[in-house]
């Protein structure tokens, strides 16, 4: 079981990876993590080699494994849940998605595939072009 979340605050996979490499975002072991008012129902599941698919500007283009889930207490007092999230960003097929909020889980039959290695560095096309194509079924 995987989960998927919409990037905001950062447009690119580039502004993701950038976004995690500071402090702010990194837990006290170093390791990116995002936090979350809910914790995830599903997480035995997820864990057993879940990643979190992530999508900037409705278009799904990569996804992190996931670690683990950590509790955070805020300063506010309220629990919340950190995905505590590998380094690595693993780009994706591309793929259009609807705005929603939060995250949703998203089965394994649903996943995009990986890129392969060749194609990873590839130059990202615009968002609005991944798009038509994929509609038309090209991506």
């Amino acid at each position: 079981m995987h989960l998927i979340k919409l990037s905001v605050g950062t447009t690119s996979v580039e502004g993701l990876s950038d976004w995690q490499s500071t402090p702010r975002a990194q837990g006290p072991d170093g390791l990116p993590r995002h936090i979350t008012r809910m914790w995830p129902k599903r997480e035995a599941e997820i864990l057993q080699g879940g990643s979190i698919y992530w999508v900037f500007q409705g278009m799904l283009q990569c996804r992190q494994r996931l670690i683990r889930f950590d509790e955070v207490i805020g300063n506010d007092g309220i629990r919340r849940c950190a995905f505590v999230l590998d380094p690595e960003v693993i780009r994706t097929a591309t793929a259009p998605k609807r705005p929603f909020q939060g995250w949703r889980y998203l089965s394994p039959s649903d996943a995009p595939p990986d890129l392969t290695q060749g194609r990873a560095s590839e130059d990202c096309l615009p968002p609005e072009l991944s798009a038509a194509l994929a509609d038309i079924g090209v991506l």
